[in-house]
């Protein structure tokens, strides 16, 4: 009969922090098996020393390097993936034998733990039961002493591994914060609390719940004496003294949803939302966002978008993170450039303005049809509400003269139609009757249509506001497929 495998969470650190059961599975085991550096000492069997009884076997899962370089073919992931594999095959030998098997983990075994290695790698041969521990995100908001969430705040878990970027995101839109995995991350971490607004905000706890525990805030702490066993929490701002002081300063940021499905709006323009204090946009597009409680949101019509960006300059004067809302990209056709234009007037110049990219409707367009835009090609709207219509036929030709693909936005609506009939005229005119037109609606939502047609057999009747058109050039393939019909504009040209 083959032994059991136990992933024993021992809790933070302090010995009298272990569970009940975990005292006793720990005491009945055959075999404690532990993970340790080369260096051989292993904080975890240490740990649980006072619950080891004479005659267990113990099983050193030693790292095959931590922080190093490696000329493993496959590098880091790969160096220690065969040392998992390696490890798996060890504790399966004594499983295979009839031995239980007590795998140690600091704090809980399915928490940012190795033991989920071994779990994922002889679970399905052996069988296996987690024992939870004390987590160290638990242990350092103790040490602090401030709740961490209360209500209805949440928590915003990250790996100081994270990209830069990734970081700041989630720390603007966290509303409490644990960073795990510090040690060399730790400047890079601090250095996106501050870009995030939240350095006063966060503390720094050092081997939480041990003799040698460490408690300070971020701000003061050297990154040279950070170890890796360390970990930095944020507290909520309902409990948080310093909540809000760096973050008084108001900001404006413009962010895109992307052409319509909630998968297609960016991690980023997700972070931004949940960061703003206000919203502002127009009606539809803000109906796309779900506020949590305490936001604000000022929807408008679409056709004030001065107004709309003054507004937000001023809510951002006053110390707001104003968050304005577009659809697809808000650099294409939309907000970016209203509140740009507003923003460089005197009165705003001092608020801070960003811009953050969303999918834009013809990328979406597009990647749907295949790479119709794969080469050179120009975005034009077909409005003419801001620009006169001589202007925009002037456009289209020179465009189509130049052999590139173009993108069409605002192709016709209700009462507009002549723009999107005089298009059909001049395709008829400029180019071939076979040149590839591809004509998207609400690409990635319930009424999605797509079609791959010609310019001789595109009918402008059936276009409307949610309709995107690409006009291909003449290098535009249409090529039908019995794995699925694919247009693309080859990067060469010429050939």
């Amino acid at each position: 009969m083959s032994g059991k495998l136990w992933g024993v969470g021992l809790g933070p650190g302090d010995s009298e922090l272990v569970t009940v059961k975990a005292a006793r599975i720990i005491g009945e085991a055959d075999v404690i098996a532990f993970h340790s550096a080369r260096h051989g000492n292993s904080i975890a069997l240490g740990v649980a020393g006072p619950y080891l009884r004479d005659g267990q076997i113990h099983e050193r899962l030693m790292y095959p390097l931590t922080v190093e370089t490696t000329d493993h073919p496959g590098g880091y992931a790969g160096a220690m993936s065969d040392f998992y594999t390696a490890s798996a095959a060890r504790l399966a030998e004594h499983l295979e034998a009839g031995r239980d098997v007590v795998l140690l983990a600091e704090g809980d075994p399915l928490f940012f733990s190795s033991y989920m290695h071994m779990h994922k790698r002889l679970v399905d041969r052996f069988e296996a039961e987690i024992v939870p521990g004390v987590t160290s995100v638990s242990a350092a908001a103790a040490a602090v002493g401030i709740p961490l969430v209360e209500g209805e705040e949440t928590l915003t878990v990250v790996p100081g591994t994270a990209e830069p970027g990734e970081l700041v995101a989630n720390f603007r839109s966290g509303r409490a914060l644990a960073v795990m995995k510090l040690g060399r991350t730790f400047g890079k971490v601090r250095e996106a609390l501050e870009t995030a607004g939240r350095l006063d905000e966060a503390w720094y706890v050092e081997r939480a719940s041990t003799d040698r525990q460490r408690v300070e805030r971020v701000a003061d702490v050297d990154p040279a004496t950070v170890p890796y066993f360390s970990l930095i929490v944020v507290p909520g701002a309902r409990n948080n003294p310093y909540a809000g002081e760096q973050r008084g300063a108001g900001e404006v940021v413009v962010v895109g949803l992307g052409p319509g499905p909630v998968d297609q709006t960016t991690p980023q323009v997700a972070a931004e939302l949940a960061a703003a204090t206000d919203l502002i946009g127009y009606t539809t597009y803000l109906k796309r966002v779900a506020a949590r409680p305490g936001q604000r949101v000022h929807a408008s019509d679409n056709r004030v978008e001065a107004e709309r960006a003054e507004f937000a300059l001023d809510l951002a004067s006053r110390g707001a993170r104003v968050a304005v809302v577009s659809s697809g990209d808000p650099g294409v056709f939309a907000m970016a450039a209203a509140v740009c234009e507003v923003a460089s007037e005197p009165a705003w110049r001092d608020v801070p303005v960003r811009v953050v990219p969303g999918v834009s409707a013809a990328h979406a367009v597009a990647a749907r049809a295949g790479a119709p835009i794969g080469h050179d090609f120009a975005v034009i709207s077909l409005s003419d509400l801001l620009k006169p219509g001589a202007v925009i036929e002037d456009r289209l030709r020179h465009a189509i003269a130049a052999d590139l693909a173009v993108a069409i936005y605002n192709p016709a609506s209700a009462k507009r139609t002549e723009q999107i009939e005089r298009l059909k005229e001049l395709l008829t005119e400029l180019v071939p009757a076979d040149r590839v037109v591809v004509q998207g609606r609400d690409v990635g939502g319930p009424g999605e249509r797509l079609l791959v047609t010609t310019a001789g057999e595109f009918d402008p009747t059936t276009v409307d506001m949610r309709t995107l058109l690409i006009i291909g050039s003449s290098t535009t393939v249409a090529a039908r497929r019995p794995g699925g019909d694919l247009a693309f504009t080859p990067r060469h040209y010429g050939r």
